[in-house]
């Protein structure tokens, strides 16, 4: 691989990333110096810079992965094309319709590649599951469920609502895309919401759940949570069968299950890194010039479903 990346934070989904491709990044930025060359150490990255301006200024870096609060995105992700770096931008890649299209805006007039980094949609199982739906393995599909939870406590970023944290934009884009990529855009949605108490009536939601209804009478729902056991579904439900895809998000567990007919069947898939897909993915688009699997319009759509959804809530 000889695009060279640099990361754009010392979060800690740099270390899960660093560790599915060792040798990935060839730079580090942080807002600390010392904390910043700590953590090039602890990965094994050679350089490291103690502000994020001067790894935008770094001529050995020509494309960055952005894994910064959500908050933070959009500002990070035009400074680094504007100075002529490819991004890949950790999902949810925008909070708005309109920042993701500045954004996308900012790399055409660049000429560098815009990506938004949701890791399951390049990965073997996701493929998987796409032809079965579309070679007609479940018949007529009708319905999608899909649901993500984690629990983290109070205070996390994730659940910050100044920084872009909350159930919705965390684990919801997760959903989202899962419900837009096997069912169309939505053509009517509505969601209800959890306020988290440590942010208050008007913070971030702890829990949603929502509601969407797709083109040819497909329905979609999902639900995510920040105080709940560790839960990954997908479910694709057809007029002659069903797929199961119990680890949707990670893509560990190796199979996808088809129901139909009365009986179950475990398909299995190719292991695989999801990470590690996503970036020779990327890398490979970028060293050929051609346009990602996932661009523009699908990133577009994404952040308008998200925007729609925080808009058209009640909060319980």
């Amino acid at each position: 691989m000889t695009v060279r990346w640099g990361m754009l934070s010392t979060a800690g989904i740099g270390r899960v990333v660093a560790a599915a491709l060792p040798g990935l990044f060839v730079a580090v930025a942080g807002r600390d110096a010392v904390r910043a060359a700590a953590y090039a150490a602890e990965l094994g990255v050679p350089r490291s810079h103690g502000s994020y301006e001067e790894l935008l200024a770094d001529d050995e870096v020509d494309s960055v992965y952005v894994p910064l609060p959500v908050a933070l995105h959009t500002e990070w992700t035009l400074r680094a094309l504007r100075a002529g770096k490819h991004v890949l931008c950790e999902k949810p890649f925008a909070m708005t319709a309109a920042d993701a299209t500045a954004c996308f805006d900012a790399a055409e007039q660049a000429g560098r590649l815009c990506i938004e980094g949701l890791m399951w949609r390049h990965h073997p199982q996701t493929l998987l599951a796409q032809r079965l739906v579309a070679e007609g393995a479940i018949g007529k599909l009708s319905f999608i469920r899909a649901a993500l939870s984690v629990d983290v406590p109070p205070g996390d970023i994730r659940r910050t609502g100044k920084l872009g944290g909350g159930a919705l934009l965390d684990l919801g884009c997760y959903c989202v895309s899962a419900i837009r990529m096997f069912g169309g855009e939505p053509v009517a949605m509505s969601a209800a919401r959890v306020a988290d108490p440590a942010e208050g009536a008007d913070g971030s939601d702890l829990r949603l759940a929502a509601t969407l209804t797709m083109p040819y009478d497909v329905l979609a729902q999902f639900d995510v949570a920040l105080d709940f056991p560790r839960r990954d579904e997908l479910e694709l439900i057809g007029t002659a069968g069903k797929i199961v895809v119990p680890d949707p998000w990670i893509c560990s567990l190796g199979y996808v299950q088809l129901e139909r007919q009365g009986t179950v069947e475990r398909l299995p898939v190719e292991a695989a890194n999801p990470y590690a897909v996503e970036f020779v993915a990327a890398s490979r688009a970028i060293e050929a010039g051609s346009a990602p699997l996932y661009g523009r319009a699908d990133a577009v759509a994404q952040a308008a479903v998200l925007e729609a959804l925080a808009k058209n809530q009640t909060t319980g």
